[in-house]
């Protein structure tokens, strides 16, 4: 599988504290890759940062281009695109337009087309294209979130935290989404501190630790490790491997 993310011996600081380490990985073409770990482990800087959003001493390569020195826009541009934890909509702007920025770089045919594809994956969005974001349910935020960061056609997706807040039903929703995302042709890197559910839809998984990865591999295989099963998923596996 050709690797369409790399980040090689990433560091990433504020100020003089480091919170990333030395980290490393891959995302390969129409994968899923998520990374668990505990509130506070690195994983949201480590988007932020592939991103542009934060400094980052190491190697970012997406699609075979170093990004060093590629700014925000331009990573957008070149099929990056981020789903913050916090989702950040325009809350007195209705659910059309959020989508319309998501847009902004994109030609109109293009658009109308991107615009089909996000209402068919989320036709509650098209229900209530005319409703303020501001008032939307919290499953419908994220909805929009994603649906906004899909209307560029980017060709890997990162997601920071989607289940966070949302009812269980609604995040069953939303994991079945991504799942349809990869059959669509795009990757997903999932940062997520429901490891159950990112784990049963992922590919391969990372699992961060102060900082670091301290484990790696296929995600059944990590679902299944001792270590993982103890300190995320919250019940006791039979036939768990320790590390």
């Amino acid at each position: 599988m050709s690797a369409l993310l790399q980040v090689t011996d990433a560091h990433i600081a504020y100020g003089k504290v480091e919170a990333v380490r030395s980290v490393s990985l891959e995302v390969g073409d129409n994968e899923i890759v998520t990374i668990v770990g505990a509130n506070g482990a690195g994983k949201t800087t480590l988007l932020n940062a592939v991103m542009g959003i934060l400094p980052l001493k190491g190697r970012v390569r997406f699609a075979g281009a170093d990004l060093a020195r590629l700014e925000i826009e331009d990573r957008v541009a070149a099929g990056l695109s981020l789903v913050p934890e916090h989702r950040e909509l325009f809350s007195t702007m209705n659910v059309e337009d959020n989508l319309q920025l998501g847009a902004f770089r994109i030609a109109k045919a293009t658009a109308a087309k991107s615009f089909e594809r996000v209402y068919t994956l989320f036709p509650r969005l098209k229900e209530r294209r005319k409703q303020l974001a501001g008032t939307l349910s919290g499953g419908e935020q994220q909805m929009l979130a994603m649906g906004r960061a899909l209307m560029g056609a980017p060709r890997l997706l990162m997601l920071d935290e989607p289940s966070l807040g949302l009812a269980p039903i609604i995040v069953a929703d939303i994991f079945r989404t991504i799942a349809e995302l990869r059959a669509s042709g795009v990757s997903v890197l999932l940062v997520e501190q429901n490891a159950q559910a990112a784990l049963q839809i992922a590919d391969r998984a990372y699992v961060m630790e102060l900082g670091e990865f301290v484990l790696d591999g296929p995600a059944k295989d990590i679902a299944a490790n001792a270590r993982v099963v103890a300190s995320y998923l919250g019940f006791q596996h039979e036939g768990a491997s320790a590390v």
